[in-house]
C-alpha cells in the first residue's frame, strides 16, 4: 500500500478521496454508537458535511466520461445532494425510520458501492491499495 498515487492526484481528487475515507469511518461509528445523543448529532453533522463535499467535488472529477464529461456515478451525487437534506429534515421531525433509511441508503450507495468501484484496476485507489 502506498499513498503516492493519491498524493500525486489533483487536489479535487485528494479532497474527494479523503472526505470519503473520513465519511466511511464516521459512518461506521454512527452505526455502532447510541442514536439520538449529542455525539450522534454532532458526528452526523460532520458526516453530512463530508458527504456534501464528496458529492459536490465529484462534479469536477471526469476520469470516466460516458455522457459528455459525466458518468453514471454523477447521478449518485445528485441523489446524495437531494437525499441528505431530506434525511436531516426527517431527523428534525423525529421521523426516525425515514431518517435511518435515507442515511443507510446514502452510506451503502455513495460510500460502499461507489467506493468499491474505485478499487478497479486502473483507478487511483486501486494503485493506492496494491502499491502500483
Amino acid at each position: 500500500m502506498t499513498l503516492a498515487p493519491l498524493l500525486n492526484a489533483s487536489p479535487i481528487i485528494q479532497v474527494h478521496a479523503l472526505a470519503a475515507m473520513a465519511a466511511f469511518a464516521l459512518g461506521l461509528v454512527q452505526f455502532a454508537a447510541p442514536k439520538g445523543t449529542l455525539p450522534h448529532r454532532t458526528i452526523g453533522w460532520i458526516w453530512v458535511a463530508l458527504m456534501t463535499t464528496i458529492a459536490a467535488s465529484s462534479f469536477w472529477i471526469h476520469q470516466i466520461r460516458l455522457v459528455g464529461p459525466f458518468s453514471p456515478i454523477h447521478l449518485l451525487s445528485i441523489f446524495t445532494l437531494v437525499t441528505l437534506p431530506l434525511a436531516v429534515l426527517a431527523a428534525h421531525r423525529h421521523r426516525v425510520p425515514q431518517h435511518r433509511k435515507a442515511m443507510i441508503s446514502i452510506f451503502l450507495g455513495a460510500l460502499v458501492i461507489a467506493g468499491a468501484f474505485t478499487f478497479v484496476p486502473g483507478r487511483i485507489m486501486h494503485a493506492v491499495a496494491v502499491g502500483h
